[in-house]
């Protein structure tokens, strides 16, 4: 079960960071959530989410 809570950190990381560049407009694409306020929040809020995630999997004992 503890590589399962990180898995999920680090996929939640990596979509907080990509979030956060698209709301920032830093991608370079158009359309949909780029240059997105609200984006610019989530997407931090995200990462932090799947830091604790990871570090809650990494806190556990192993499953036996």
């Amino acid at each position: 079960m503890r590589w399962v809570w990180l898995v999920i950190g680090v996929l939640l990381v990596l979509s907080g960071i990509v979030w956060t560049l698209q709301g920032l407009d830093l991608l370079g694409q158009s359309g949909g959530m780029n240059g997105q306020q609200l984006w610019a929040f989530i997407g931090p809020v995200t990462a932090v989410v799947g830091v604790l995630l990871i570090l809650l999997g990494l806190r556990r004992p192993t499953d036996r």
